[in-house]
């Protein structure tokens, strides 16, 4: 099971790395064609969820993989779940059911990677 939830969070890593930079690093402008919930916030607070993505995937795997305070990484997985419940509650209002498929996947894994780390395959 370690294994298979070091796997899981190498996962969660790379997605939520990837889409926090580009969050990051694009203009509002940019991100609208590909990202339309972006009409709704700021420029400033979706830098904010860009940032709180990428800290939230190294959180998953980094703390573990130094044993510098392993118990940061159910942490970041609960932060990472709660983002999704939160994506998928505004991509809900905005009618917006696919993405709400990929954010309850995303969910999934955060959650399994908090229980498995928090529970029976803490550190």
């Amino acid at each position: 099971m370690h294994t298979f939830l070091w796997i899981v969070q190498a996962f969660l890593a790379a997605a939520f790395i990837l889409a926090g930079l580009g969050k990051l690093t694009q203009s509002k402008e940019k991100l609208e064609p590909v990202l339309p919930w972006t009409r709704d916030f700021s420029a400033g607070t979706i830098r904010l969820i860009g940032a709180a993505e990428v800290l939230g995937g190294l959180g998953v795997v980094l703390p573990a993989a130094t044993g510098i305070a392993p118990v940061l990484t159910p942490l970041a997985a609960t932060g990472l779940a709660v983002i999704m419940v939160l994506a998928a509650i505004t991509h809900a209002r905005r009618k917006e059911p696919t993405a709400i498929g990929a954010n309850a996947i995303l969910f999934v894994l955060a959650a399994l990677v908090a229980w498995g780390r928090f529970g029976p395959y803490a550190w």
